[in-house]
């Protein structure tokens, strides 16, 4: 059992604070990835030279047989201006680590840190994945494309959750965090003067049937026991209080947690457009966006980990489902993988200005993500991987 000492707890504290102090938005994280890359390189261990502008990949090959076994944290921040005082507050104004990413980044770097340590418990590889753009739902499918997944059997990752106390760790198989896909319609009519709102074609009238009209695919149209929800978040149409404009624009966002419902949803809501425009004499533009599917962990890697949170001396919990997206997913899509939160009593949600988090969480963290590889490579799934003589 690998566990982290008092001295480097300390350490990757301030580590943190420093990543804290200096965030990077989406595809722009150039300086926290030469920290990251210069944090391996002075304990010898190189990237995996994948030609990644932002993000870094290491591999660390244990020195028995065994799967290859990944490890991610996403590093970006989020556009918005830190409101909390602190001594490591963001420095960087209109960017801010809302999201915990430091955190996760610092947790990474400090297990993969402690697994160098301790190559002779490896069997097999691990490989760290610090993963850029998760904000921007783009981020995973990027570093697949470079090859990050290539030769990997399974992959592990958490995210802090301010909701749980220090010491939990949230862990659920299936659907853990929702689906996220964005829409966008545009109803065109014809404008006019409102005093004679006989001669036009409405297009605001029209979007107003569609926002009414379009929940009643959630009521009707999909599985009682489905989890989703459209959500219009955004209307938009004429410019003065006596014109009926020629064209309304309205957009939102669809949130799912099963495959069945995210296929149909969209077929829905695009037949509801056309149709319901076509009863009013004008017509529409529908434009769906899919960013990314639901976070869905493979069952059999829940025992093993709970135990693990055990053994740690933690305590496993039953994660409650979020619909806040996170692009893990992609990579579930390809190989098995699972997704924890770990506890960490903040004060505030995700995407707070004030956002922040007990500093203690951290070595949680490192110990749980250390831990993993450990615990999964006995894995029946692996077995054909690790040579027993």
């Amino acid at each position: 059992m690998i566990k982290v000492e008092k001295d480097f707890e300390k350490r990757l504290i301030e580590f943190r604070h420093h990543l804290h102090k200096f965030p990077e938005l989406s595809y722009h994280e150039f300086k926290t990835t030469e920290e990251i890359i210069g944090w391996f390189e002075r304990l010898g261990l190189p990237p995996v030279n994948l030609d990644l502008e932002t993000g870094a990949v290491f591999d660390i090959v244990g020195e028995h047989p065994g799967p290859v076994i990944a490890l991610r944290a996403d590093i970006d921040a989020l556009p918005m201006q830190e409101d909390n005082v602190s001594p490591y507050r963001s420095s960087v104004d209109g960017v801010m680590h809302a999201c915990g990413h430091d955190m996760h980044t610092t947790a990474l770097l400090g297990a993969g840190a402690l697994l160098l340590k301790n190559r002779d418990l490896i069997k097999g590889t691990v490989r760290l994945l610090f993963q850029p753009a998760e904000e921007v739902a783009t981020g995973a499918k990027y570093v697949c494309e470079k090859g990050a997944l290539d030769g990997v059997d399974a992959i592990f990752g958490f995210h802090n959750i301010p909701t749980l106390p220090l010491g939990t760790i949230g862990i659920k198989s299936g659907g853990l965090m929702a689906g996220v896909d964005r829409f966008e319609v545009i109803f065109h009519g014809r404008g006019g003067h409102a005093g004679v709102p006989h001669k036009t074609i409405d297009p605001i009238i029209i979007a107003a049937e569609y926002v009414t009209n379009i929940q009643s695919i959630i009521a009707r149209r999909i599985n009682l026991f489905d989890n989703a929800a459209i959500s219009v978040t955004h209307i938009e149409g004429g410019s003065t209080w006596n014109i009926i404009p020629d064209h309304a624009t309205i957009e939102g966002t669809v949130r799912t947690f099963q495959k069945g419902s995210r296929k149909i949803i969209p077929l829905m809501m695009k037949k509801y457009s056309y149709g319901i425009a076509e009863a009013n004499d004008g017509y529409a533009d529908f434009h769906w966006e899919g960013l990314h599917p639901v976070v869905d962990n493979d069952p059999s890697f829940r025992k093993p980990l709970e135990d693990l949170t055990l053994e740690l001396g933690y305590k496993p919990v039953e994660a409650k489902p979020s619909s806040g997206g996170e692009d893990f997913s992609f990579y579930q899509e390809q190989i098995p993988g699972f997704f924890v939160f770990v506890g960490v009593e903040g004060s505030e949600p995700w995407h707070s200005p004030i956002y922040n988090m007990k500093d203690s969480a951290l070595k949680i963290a490192v110990e749980f993500l250390a831990n993993v590889p450990l615990a999964i490579s006995n894995h029946e799934m692996f077995r054909d991987k690790i040579n027993i003589e």
